[in-house]
């Protein structure tokens, strides 16, 4: 049966063609060569005719291009089964083309989709730009330190710094292939240190890439440096004093009091006491050293906070209790999931109930405090998903003027009082690192002779 539309196709062709013998004749019977009925039945044969040859070659391109359309979509010689007759060469030929560059496209989209995948592989992250500076591509690791959803925007999007965006328009600029530059990215609340090496691509089509540019986290390794440098400042400054006086009284116990039972008691005493404060300095010290070592890496682990909160309000009340002190859990919402580090959470709820606890007032009540999802307008964190836990102690309170500098270490209100509590002077400085790393804020508040509050903020889970 043939199809409408090829009818329709030969009778519009057909008519074309008939035109030239429709004017011959019309000329031959305006001449009198030829009658009417001759004129009327020679055009009428030359239009059929026309309509028939033509109508032949149109159901057959017909045919061909149904089975040119069908080698396309399967990539092999399946659909000869309804393949056109004529040219016997024409069609092997046309299968094998078809399936070859049908092959050629599959293993073309293959490799693509495996560079795919090994560009979203690499650890570190990996931009490419077009000519216009434009990002064409960014992989998992570059949308998870840089944002996400980076395509089709300029690189001033995903980096601010300047050295980074005029190294990129000296290389896509004809200028140098290649440019390396060191820069900080101060977008979070923990900066991190980069090495942004940028080269050139070969020049392909006009949408093609023309740039790569990859990140290098040096965070890690100038930390590293960092601590290292400050640990040994840090330490030859601390102990100095404790190993001055434990050198004086080893002299001492060795000579002038060598026999005097009473002095060696004594003496050995405040050695066990300067000892035991070296102990917690160098403890305090390789504690910050690790969690500054992971500031710029949030944790991912969910942590009950409420279960967390009770533990450690167990853990410390005996030490309360030598001191007719009661802590309070007050407002306590059930499971509450925040992201975070179980371990530091604890160690943060514990430094400041135990800083409560050593600085207060004896028979005072500490109250641990959930806030729910409020949060301080200068925390830094958003309300609707942060959770705020307070400390809040009755005791003698702080000065206006130390708040602002509590959390520096080795930072102490009264030096004297501290060391005589065993204190580090690192408490605070700790439980400000560790909640940076789980992005969240301290704040603190205090009033002198009615109290201090000390509230940190936690994203929720």
């Amino acid at each position: 049966m043939i199809d409408s539309v090829y009818f329709r196709r030969a009778v519009v062709a057909g008519a074309v063609l008939a035109v030239p013998a429709a004017l011959v004749l019309a000329i031959l019977a305006a001449l009198g060569l030829i009658g009417f009925l001759a004129l009327l039945a020679a055009l009428v044969f030359v239009f059929v005719a026309s309509v028939v040859l033509i109508l032949t070659e149109v159901v057959r391109l017909g045919r061909w291009e149904i089975f040119i359309g069908r080698l396309l979509a399967t990539g092999s010689a399946a659909a000869a089964a309804a393949s056109p007759a004529g040219s016997p060469t024409l069609l092997p030929s046309l299968s094998r083309y078809v399936r070859e560059g049908v092959e050629r496209l599959g293993a073309l989209t293959d490799d693509i989709a495996s560079l795919e995948a090994v560009i979203d592989a690499l650890p570190e992250p990996l931009l490419l730009l077009d000519a216009k500076r434009t990002i064409v591509r960014a992989n998992r690791a570059a949308e998870s330190a840089l944002g996400s959803g980076l395509a089709g925007y300029d690189l001033s999007v995903a980096i601010r710094n300047p050295g980074v965006l005029q190294a990129a328009d000296e290389v896509l600029g004809g200028g140098k292939s290649e440019r390396t530059v060191e820069y900080v990215d101060s977008g979070e609340a923990v900066e991190r240190d980069y090495l942004a090496h940028l080269a050139r691509l070969p020049d392909a089509a006009a949408r093609s890439p023309r740039a790569i540019v990859a990140l290098h986290d040096l965070t890690y390794a100038k930390r590293s440096d960092a601590m290292r440098t400050d640990f040994i400042a840090n330490v030859s400054h601390e102990l100095r004093t404790p190993l001055a006086s434990l050198i004086g009284f080893i002299e001492t116990l060795q000579g002038p009091a060598r026999d005097a039972a009473a002095a060696r008691e004594r003496f050995l005493g405040i050695m066990s006491e300067q000892a035991g404060r070296m102990n917690r300095l160098v403890d305090d010290l390789l504690s910050l050293s690790r969690i500054e070592l992971l500031e710029h890496t949030p944790p991912q682990e969910r942590v009950d906070l409420e279960a967390l909160l009770a533990q450690v309000i167990q853990a410390l009340e005996p030490q309360a209790g030598a001191r007719k002190m009661t802590i309070v859990r007050r407002d306590a919402a059930g499971p509450l999931a925040v992201w975070g580090d179980r371990d530091q959470l604890a160690q943060v709820f514990q430094n400041l109930i135990d800083n409560a606890v050593r600085y207060g007032r004896d028979g005072m009540t500490i109250e641990v405090e959930t806030k729910g999802h409020q949060a301080d307008e200068g925390s830094g964190v958003r309300t609707r998903d942060s959770l705020a836990v307070a400390v809040i102690d009755h005791g003698p309170g702080i000065p206006p003027e130390h708040v602002p500098r509590l959390t520096e270490r080795f930072y102490r209100v009264d030096p004297a009082r501290s060391r005589a509590l065993g204190g580090t002077g690192l408490g605070l400085a700790i439980v400000k690192h560790i909640v940076n790393r789980h992005r969240g804020a301290l704040t603190i508040e205090s009033i002198e002779g009615r109290g201090s509050t000390f509230t940190v903020f936690l994203p929720l889970a």
